[in-house]
C-alpha cells in the first residue's frame, strides 16, 4: 500500500473500523475468565520478550537522537525493563479486579411494580490516538480487553516500531486465548491521514481518546465526528499551607516536582502560604537549585529566594502561571492562604491535580471542596495522578472533562450505563 494514496488510506481505515465493529460484539459478550486468560497471557509475553522489544524500540530511539527530539520527548518514548514490569504487573492488576462489565445498579421498585435500574456495558469501539510513550500501547489494549471493548490505537511516528511489536504480542495473547485478534488493532501507518478518517468514522468508532501534545488534542477536538475524551495539558500545583509539616513539604514538593519531570501529572507550579515562606523557600530552593531546576518567581517569593547559593532564579511572567513545562523548571508564589491558592489555581491551571500540604483539617476540606480539577490530593504528591497508582490496572488517559470520566480513565470510564426494566407483566394504565 502507497501510504501517500488517499484513496488506500480512506480503504484501509474503513476495513480497521469494520474489524473492529465485529470484534467489539465478540468482545461484548465474552466472558470475565477468558479476557483475564487474556490479560495473563499478555503480562507473560512483556516479560518473556523484553530483549526483542528493546531492540525494536532502540530502533526509534536511534531515529528519535537523529531527529533533534528534545529530552523529556526521548524519555517518553524509552521501553526499559522497568517499565516493561509496570505493564506487566499492570496487565496482572486488571485480571485479578473484579469485571464490572454486566453489573446492574441502583435497582428500585416502582409503584406500577416494575424494577428499574442500570447495567454497566462496554462502550464499544474506541480509537486512541497519542504520542511518544508506546507503553500506552498495552495501558490501552489491556482495559480495552478487561472492559469488553475493541480498540483501534494510532500512536506517534516516533515510536512506531515499538507499537507494531507492542501489538503483535498483544494479538498473539488475544489468539491464545480464544479472543478476536481485530479486537485490538494498530493502525500500520504514519500517514497522517489515517488520524483524519479514525476520528470521522462514527458508524466503527462511539469515542476518541487524544493523549499527546496540546496540539494534536486540539485538533482532534476541533475535527472530530464522534465524542471525545480529552485533557489539553497538565499545568499540576503543590500549595504548602500555614501551618504545615515543614519537613513533609519538602519532601513532597520535591517528589511532585523532580522524581520525573516529563509527565502531565509533575507540579509545574509551587504556591506558598506567606506563613511559611520564610520558612520553607529556602530549603526547597537549595534543593531544586542542587537539582538545576529554574525557578520563576513573584516578587514576594523572589525576595526570599535571592540568597539561596546556585538558584537559577528568573521574575515570572503572567504566562508562567499557565505553563506546562514538562522540564525542570517551576513556577513559584507566595498567597496569603488557602483562599488566595484555590482562588490562583482554579484560575491558571488546567483542571489536572492540585495537591494541598496542610496540618489544619478545614483548610484540606476546603480545598477539596473548592478546587475543580479531576484529581484533587491532600498531604501527597501529584505524581500519584496515575491510574496504576490508582488500582485501576493501567488508564488510557487522564481526563479533564467534566462529562462521562474524569481524572485517570480505567475500566468504568470505557463503559457506559443502560437502562434496565425487569418486570412481572405489568403494563401501563
Amino acid at each position: 500500500m502507497n501510504p501517500m494514496n488517499a484513496p488506500n488510506i480512506a480503504a484501509l481505515m474503513q476495513t480497521l473500523g469494520q474489524q473492529a465493529r465485529a470484534a467489539s460484539t465478540l468482545m461484548a459478550r465474552a466472558d470475565t475468565a477468558r479476557k483475564n486468560v487474556a490479560l495473563r497471557a499478555l503480562a507473560a509475553l512483556l516479560r518473556a520478550n523484553v530483549a526483542a522489544l528493546q531492540t525494536e524500540n532502540a530502533k526509534d530511539l536511534a531515529r528519535a537522537a537523529a531527529a533533534g527530539l528534545a529530552a523529556p520527548l526521548v524519555d517518553r518514548l524509552k521501553l526499559d525493563a522497568k517499565t516493561l514490569e509496570t505493564c506487566a504487573l499492570g496487565c496482572e492488576q486488571l485480571a485479578a479486579m473484579p469485571d464490572v462489565m454486566g453489573e446492574i445498579i441502583g435497582l428500585k421498585q416502582q409503584p406500577s411494580g416494575i424494577r428499574v435500574g442500570q447495567m454497566r456495558v462496554p462502550i464499544g469501539v474506541f480509537g486512541m490516538i497519542f504520542e511518544s510513550r508506546p507503553n500506552v500501547t498495552i495501558e490501552a489494549a489491556s482495559l480495552s480487553i478487561k472492559s469488553g471493548n475493541a480498540c483501534i490505537l494510532r500512536g506517534g511516528s516516533e515510536a512506531i516500531d515499538s507499537n507494531k511489536a507492542l501489538a503483535a504480542l498483544v494479538q498473539q495473547a488475544l489468539a491464545a486465548s480464544g479472543l478476536p485478534e481485530n479486537a485490538v488493532q494498530l493502525v500500520p501507518t504514519i500517514d497522517r491521514a489515517a488520524v483524519g478518517e479514525l476520528i470521522t468514522m462514527p458508524q466503527f468508532v462511539d469515542v476518541i481518546i487524544p493523549r499527546g501534545g496540546k496540539g494534536l488534542i486540539e485538533r482532534i477536538s476541533r475535527d472530530a465526528k464522534v465524542p471525545v475524551i480529552k485533557h489539553l495539558d497538565g499545568n499540576c500545583h503543590t500549595y504548602v499551607d500555614a501551618p504545615c509539616d515543614l519537613e513533609m513539604a519538602l519532601r513532597v514538593t520535591d517528589n511532585a516536582k523532580t522524581q520525573k519531570y516529563s509527565p502531565c501529572n509533575a507540579s509545574e507550579g509551587l504556591l506558598v502560604a506567606r506563613g511559611v515562606a520564610a520558612d520553607f523557600l529556602p530549603r526547597i530552593g537549595a534543593i531544586f537549585a542542587a537539582k538545576g531546576v529554574e525557578m520563576r518567581c513573584d516578587a514576594g517569593s523572589l525576595a526570599i529566594l535571592a540568597g539561596v547559593p546556585g538558584a537559577n532564579l528568573k521574575d515570572a511572567t503572567e504566562q508562567d502561571w499557565y505553563e506546562e513545562y514538562l522540564a525542570p523548571i517551576i513556577h513559584i508564589k507566595v498567597v496569603a492562604g488557602v483562599d488566595e491558592a484555590i482562588a490562583h489555581i482554579n484560575r491558571y491551571s488546567s483542571h489536572h491535580t492540585d495537591a494541598i500540604l496542610t496540618t489544619d483539617h478545614g483548610h484540606a476540606q476546603q480545598f477539596l471542596r473548592e478546587v475543580d480539577s479531576a484529581s484533587v490530593m491532600v498531604n501527597t504528591s501529584t505524581r500519584f495522578a496515575d491510574g496504576f497508582e490508582f488500582g485501576l490496572g493501567a488508564e488510557i488517559g487522564i481526563s479533564t472533562d467534566k462529562f462521562h470520566a474524569r481524572g485517570p480513565v480505567g475500566i468504568e470510564g470505557l463503559s457506559s450505563l443502560k437502562y434496565v426494566v425487569l418486570g412481572n407483566g405489568e403494563v401501563r394504565s
